[in-house]
């Protein structure tokens, strides 16, 4: 019998559920605050706690913190460990000899799981999200949880829209009475006036990146839609628990084809779910978003370490040391950190990653 035989044969009376955090991203458009070693689910953005650590705390409403796996890049790992010490076990921090995009991550996650713990619920959320409400959150999950074991389908959170956000790529499901939806289409970043029919509709939700469903049946899907990266991921099963395990990751790993999971499985598959819900989600993916963590002044400005305001409005102020004085600005966002000072219109904030592009060609490495 072939090892992905194993896989598909394995039977359990009780399905545990795993929470698995993708954290491998580097943030750039958070520069300068957000590096290569310390991205930005490393970072305390909020004034409470790292991101990373935050997505634990809520996902241990759904999952025993033991049973939290978090994937990110190697060279992240040894920060990571420090940073969720006390939260997550130092064997759950899976690490990624490269960067190879979300069908890797979450194949690795549902291999480890599968090879090392026997079949799961994975419940997979990215690290840098931000969510206000966390009793509804862990409300939301457990149908998706309860729906991913029953129907043994693909399940993703969608977020009901509040808004005509252009920023978002959308799901399509069809309309019913019930809690968890058929999706018919998944869509991409539409243009505002799309947006605007999208809301009316009633027929979207915003896709969050959130996903539910057991480890092997997203392995399943991956041998019938990703059977390149179904042949990777069994190469690296087939060496867990084993002295080459390291070896074999580090080998095969760099040579994933890299894909999200949307794009590869999502789409394609003819078995997907949704859960719509609103329970305060934001990706805070730029620096025009830390409104949603911080709460502005009387003239529109979020202020954050030491700053001195005058005759600004609708601004965004980062000192991480030094103090940091604005005279007479609009809509700017700036940020200082030890070695960098950015300076951005707020509606280009989408293009700060651009300076990370600049530095590579630079040869800048110190700064990335």
């Amino acid at each position: 019998m072939g090892w992905g035989n194993i896989i598909f044969n394995y039977v359990e009376n009780f399905m545990k559920t795993y929470g698995v955090i993708m954290a491998g991203g580097g943030g750039t458009r958070f520069w300068p605050l957000s590096r290569q070693a310390t991205p930005k689910q490393l970072l305390n953005l909020s004034g409470k706690n790292l991101m990373v650590n935050e997505a634990i705390d809520r996902l241990s409403g759904t999952c025993e913190k033991d049973d939290i796996f978090i994937v990110t890049n190697k060279t992240q790992v040894a920060k990571m460990q420090k940073a969720t010490e006390g939260r997550v076990r130092k064997n759950h921090i899976l690490s990624e000899p490269s960067a190879r995009n979300t069908s890797a991550c979450i194949g690795y996650a549902a291999m480890e799981i599968v090879k090392k713990y026997g079949d799961g619920i994975m419940v997979i959320t990215p690290s840098d999200a931000y969510i206000k409400n966390n009793s509804e959150f862990t409300r939301i999950l457990a149908i998706a949880v309860k729906a991913a074991e029953e129907k043994d389908a693909l399940v993703t959170v969608g977020i009901t829209p509040t808004f005509a956000a252009t920023g978002y790529g959308y799901i399509k499901f069809k309309k019913s009475g019930e809690n968890v939806l058929k999706v018919l289409e998944f869509k991409e970043k539409p243009d505002e006036a799309t947006a605007k029919k999208y809301v009316v509709s009633g027929e979207y939700a915003w896709n969050s990146g959130m996903f539910i469903w057991k480890a092997s049946t997203i392995l399943k899907n991956f041998q019938n839609f990703l059977p390149g990266i179904y042949s990777d991921l069994c190469k690296i099963g087939e060496a867990m628990k084993s002295p080459e395990e390291y070896n074999v990751i580090e080998e095969v790993y760099p040579q994933i084809e890299s894909i999200s999971v949307d794009y590869g499985i999502m789409e394609k598959s003819p078995d997907v779910y949704v859960v719509p819900g609103e329970f305060g989600w934001n990706d805070v993916g730029s620096f025009d978003m830390m409104g949603v963590l911080h709460e502005a002044d009387s003239q529109g400005n979020i202020s954050i370490g030491d700053n001195i305001s005058i005759d600004s409005k609708n601004c965004i102020t980062y000192s991480s040391g030094r103090l940091l004085a604005t005279i007479g600005l609009d809509n700017i966002v700036v940020v200082e950190t030890p070695d960098a000072v950015l300076v951005c219109d707020k509606n280009k904030v989408q293009d700060v990653k651009k300076v990370v592009e600049q530095l590579k060609k630079d040869g800048k490495v110190e700064l990335l």
